[in-house]
């Protein structure tokens, strides 16, 4: 690289990063509330199916109801993704020598502790976005009613305390070491088993294909964690106790109650959110960073990906 070569800020790198995701979301908010809405039906089985649960908002709750829940989720893409890559960069830098990136194994590690860092910072807003998608099915009596985001986290803070903002940390930082370790051992894999078939090239297509491969797996082995997160998340405390004790508890009780396949309720909506978010993510972050390398740097081509 030059001496006088210019390049694109760390901190712009960070905020193109989450801005692609948050601009992903806007394609898949209302997958994650079929989602939510399906891993909290408990032994009533209110949506055999994807599209019963679909069709059945639209009919109850409006059209619009699918993005019941829109600005935690971006809060959460803002916060979750911005410290995520925001920690892993560092780190990055901090383990390679010299010019040496680290190992496979290191990355892997690295991208555990990115996860867990951001999926902390990212919780309450994944609080507010559990009860934000779940409010529609409750009895109106029973409704939280929040008008945003920012109300949901007044109101938690003011009504059960700052401590709510945080339930559910635990598995909600187990989820995103799963979903990291699994994605990583899995993307790259299915990329390079692709392209060794030789009808595929490097490009969205194949990002596309690849992402969805280790959406599959990632899905399978996070959805346990992530029903578990979900459950604490929204539940209510009743005569001064809480519906569950922790994340085991919720899993005990739902094999005993729901079978064990409950575990992988609302396995189609989050699995087909995986795939595309990630890829909308990527489009979106490549577009804004050849924006940013033609028009401010004055450089042509596309910029790197973070």
């Amino acid at each position: 690289m030059a001496a006088n070569e210019k390049t694109m800020p760390k901190y712009i790198k960070f905020l193109f990063g989450g801005s692609a995701g948050m601009g992903a979301t806007l394609f898949v908010q209302p997958l994650d509330l079929v989602k939510n809405r399906m891993q909290l039906s408990g032994v009533k089985k209110e949506y055999p199916t994807s599209f019963h649960a679909v069709r059945g908002i639209i009919a109850k709750e409006g059209l619009f109801a699918l993005y019941s829940g829109l600005s935690a989720g971006l809060l959460r893409q803002a916060t979750y993704t911005t410290t995520r890559l925001g920690v892993y960069s560092w780190l990055f830098e901090t383990f390679s020598d010299e010019d040496k990136p680290p190992g496979f194994l290191t990355k892997a590690a690295l991208g555990m502790t990115a996860g867990v860092c951001g999926a902390f910072v990212g919780t309450p807003a994944e609080v507010s976005l559990i009860r934000m998608t779940a409010d529609g099915r409750l009895p109106a009596n029973e409704r939280r009613n929040y008008k945003n985001v920012f109300d949901a986290l007044i109101r938690m803070s003011r009504e059960e305390g700052i401590l709510t903002l945080w339930r559910g940390a635990i598995p909600t930082m187990g989820r995103a070491m799963v979903v990291n370790a699994a994605q990583l051992a899995t993307y790259s894999q299915a990329k390079q088993t692709l392209m060794n078939t030789g009808y595929f090239h490097d490009g969205i297509l194949l990002h596309f294909c690849s992402s969805m491969i280790s959406g599959l797996v990632t899905t399978a082995a996070s959805m346990p964690v992530d029903i578990a997160k979900t459950r604490i998340q929204n539940m209510k405390t009743i005569n001064g106790k809480p519906e569950y004790s922790g994340a085991l508890d919720v899993l005990v009780k739902v094999i005993k109650n729901e079978g064990l396949f409950a575990l992988w309720k609302g396995f189609t909506p989050y699995y087909f959110r995986l795939g595309p978010h990630t890829v909308l993510t990527f489009i979106f972050l490549e577009q804004m960073n050849s924006a940013y390398n033609q028009y401010v740097l004055g450089q042509t081509g596309s910029g790197k990906s973070l």
